[in-house]
């Protein structure tokens, strides 16, 4: 999925209309990204991903006061967990098929 189809499913997911926070969303979603392949999951077009993606857009957007430096709430914490070791379990088994 393409940055500007994240971008218009952001928005959708988090009821705004208009483009003024456009910039904003669009640097949380390439965070998110990074944030991901940081923890080992390649970027992919699986709902599941673009599920976890817009978890963590909306933490960031809608708590934008300052916290401290990689902390995320726990309230999304196991949720985000479950989804990286899903779509990280499923990049292992699409490997091993390969083989």
């Amino acid at each position: 999925m393409m940055d500007n189809e994240l971008l218009e499913l952001a928005k959708e997911y988090l009821r705004i209309d208009g483009d003024q926070d456009d910039k904003l969303l669009g640097l949380l979603i390439k965070s998110a990204k990074e944030y991901f392949a940081n923890a080992g999951v390649e970027e992919q077009g699986s709902q599941l991903y673009q599920l976890g993606i817009m978890m963590l857009v909306t933490q960031w957007y809608e708590n934008r006061q300052q916290n401290e430096f990689g902390k995320i709430s726990s309230a999304i914490e196991m949720g985000l967990q479950t989804i990286i070791l899903q779509l990280k379990a499923g990049d292992l088994v699409d490997q091993s098929s390969k083989v």
